[in-house]
């Protein structure tokens, strides 16, 4: 989800990643409030600020926006803090409410509102399960354990999280396309939010290829936006659960699926994104990599152009640009362009049993040029 600042790009995004803030996973605000609210439960008073133990050993503090005690629960809150990522839950209040489970219980979790509930199968939990990952769970599990040794409790321990207004924050993530219904994931695999790092995409199109084959689907489709994504549907009548948000992620949808085939693989996105993966590119991010307007030229020969029209092609503004003036003579560049990614696909997926076919598109959503499956290499 996250993406660099326009104009960055290699060591420059670097540095700049280096210089900015990071923050905390929703998975670390939760093992906070839960810290807080159970240390409450057994001792009547809530730590402010709550220290946790992080899966690297880091140790950081949180403090706590919500404190409630009474009838046999604690409740406590953490504002997320997702540093300088542009974090679609930065700024939500978690919250944690416990109460004693049965003896012998252990944890047991449960979603509040805000937190969505597992609905299809291929996820890391199970259907009928809190959208809570493997990770946080063990977090929370191990600060249950050290609060219960440190104040004398069982440990047997019913730990309901929500988010305020998650419900609604969950609409801008992919957690319905998910099959989790009802909120936010509560996510994270270190603790700790790097600004920039795409981690969540990458995470939700590894879940996405999870799910399609839990569904048994042998066909999916990586689109780099809406607009190809329609294209691909009309194209085949995809379900939406065989519809990876690709986005600029090529390589993170290609490396998967080299390790968790799936029999069909349909790539489409705007030509110029795929003009990039056509030339080795697996990161499409305009900060990442550029089309190169004289492979296009190279490739244009390749299609029959003459040394004007090759030349008009490297020096045309856009990608786009370029396929249209070679449509207007009759030389097929998209599908050169479709060809050369489809290749580039190959390569990556290193004889996975995966057919590969390339849709690219214009802004209006006509194809301008395709490359037909042929099996896997």
């Amino acid at each position: 989800m996250a993406e660099p600042r326009p104009g960055a790009s290699g060591r420059a995004a670097q540095l700049e990643r280096t210089r900015m803030r990071h923050g905390w996973t929703t998975g670390a605000c939760a093992t906070a409030a839960t810290t807080a609210a159970y240390t409450a439960l057994l001792t009547g008073d809530f730590p402010d600020p709550v220290a946790i133990t992080l899966p690297r050993g880091e140790r950081p503090s949180f403090a706590l926006a919500v404190e409630e005690l009474g009838g046999g629960q604690a409740t406590a809150g953490v504002v997320k803090d997702a540093g300088d990522d542009p974090d679609v839950t930065h700024g939500a209040l978690v919250r944690a409410t416990v109460r004693p489970a049965a003896a012998g219980a252990g944890v047991v979790f449960r979603a509040g509102p805000g937190v969505g509930t597992v609905t299809k199968p291929g996820l890391p939990v199970p259907v009928g399960e809190p959208a809570v990952n493997p990770v946080p769970r063990r977090m929370m599990r191990d600060a249950v354990a050290e609060v219960a040794a440190r104040y004398g409790g069982s440990g047997d321990l019913v730990v309901e999280l929500s988010v305020d207004h998650g419900e609604e924050l969950a609409r801008s993530t992919w957690n319905p396309r998910l099959g989790i219904l009802g909120g936010l994931s509560v996510l994270g695999t270190t603790g700790i939010v790097v600004p920039y790092s795409c981690s969540a995409w990458i995470e939700s199109i590894r879940r996405g290829v999870d799910v399609a084959r839990a569904a048994g689907r042998t066909h999916v489709a990586g689109c780099t936006g809406s607009t190809s994504e329609q294209v691909a549907v009309a194209a085949y009548g995809l379900p939406e659960d065989a519809l990876l948000d690709m986005g600029d992620f090529a390589g993170a949808v290609l490396k998967y699926l080299r390790r968790h085939p799936v029999p069909r693989l349909t790539v489409a996105g705007g030509f110029a994104k795929l003009s990039k993966l056509a030339a080795g590119h697996l990161d499409l991010h305009s900060g990442r990599s550029q089309v190169d307007k004289g492979y296009l030229a190279g490739l244009a020969r390749v299609g029959g152009a003459g040394d004007a029209l090759a030349d008009a092609v490297a020096a045309a503004n856009t990608g786009l640009a370029a396929v249209q003036l070679c449509a207007a003579r009759g030389v097929p560049l998209g599908d050169l362009v479709a060809a050369a990614a489809r290749r580039t696909a190959l390569d990556v997926l290193r004889g996975a049993p995966v057919a590969v076919d390339v849709i690219c598109v214009d802004r209006a959503g006509a194809v301008v040029g395709r490359a037909a499956p042929a099996g896997p290499r």
